[in-house]
C-alpha cells in the first residue's frame, strides 16, 4: 500500500510552493509542485532556463505569464510551455491569490534551489544580487 508523503513546502515572500515530486523522488526526470503566488507578490526576475523546460498549468486565479517578452494570462484550465532557452516570469497582477501546477523537466532545477533562494532571500535588508545570481546560476537559471 502506498502512503501518502508529507508535504514538502517552500516559501518565499508571497510565493508558496508545494512539492508533488523533487528530487528526493528518484531519477530526476521531473519536478513537479504548486505555485501559489500572492496578489502583487514579488517574483523571481526574467531568467531563461539552460536545460530545462517548463509547463505551467492555471489551477485558479490569474497568473501573469511573460514569455519572450509576451504576457499572457492563465487562468484555471490555460497550459503555457516554456522551452529552455526562453526568457521567463511569472506574476500575479490581480487581488486574488493565483496557482498553477508547475511541471520542470529533467528534474535538475528542484526544491533545494528554491530552499536557497528563501535564505538568500530572508532577513534585514535587500538581498545581495551576486549571491542571488550564484544561486541561479549553480541551478542552471540565467538572469535575463
Amino acid at each position: 500500500m502506498e502512503t501518502t508523503k508529507p508535504a514538502r513546502v517552500v516559501r518565499i515572500g508571497g510565493l508558496t510552493l508545494t512539492f508533488l515530486v523533487d528530487e528526493t523522488d528518484g531519477a530526476g526526470e521531473m519536478i513537479v509542485f504548486e505555485f501559489a503566488v500572492e496578489p502583487r507578490a514579488r517574483v523571481p526576475a526574467p531568467h531563461y532556463h539552460q536545460a530545462v523546460d517548463e509547463a505551467v498549468y492555471g489551477l485558479s486565479g490569474t497568473l501573469t505569464t511573460t514569455i519572450d517578452g509576451t504576457s499572457r494570462e492563465l487562468r484555471q484550465g490555460d497550459v503555457a510551455f516554456i522551452p529552455r532557452g526562453a526568457i521567463h516570469h511569472h506574476e500575479n497582477r490581480h487581488e486574488e491569490p493565483a496557482r498553477a501546477l508547475v511541471v520542470l523537466t529533467p528534474g535538475s532545477i528542484g526544491r533545494r534551489y528554491f530552499e536557497e533562494m528563501a535564505e538568500a532571500i530572508a532577513g534585514p535588508g535587500k538581498p545581495d544580487p551576486a549571491r542571488i545570481a550564484g544561486i541561479m546560476e549553480r541551478h542552471g537559471l540565467i538572469p535575463a
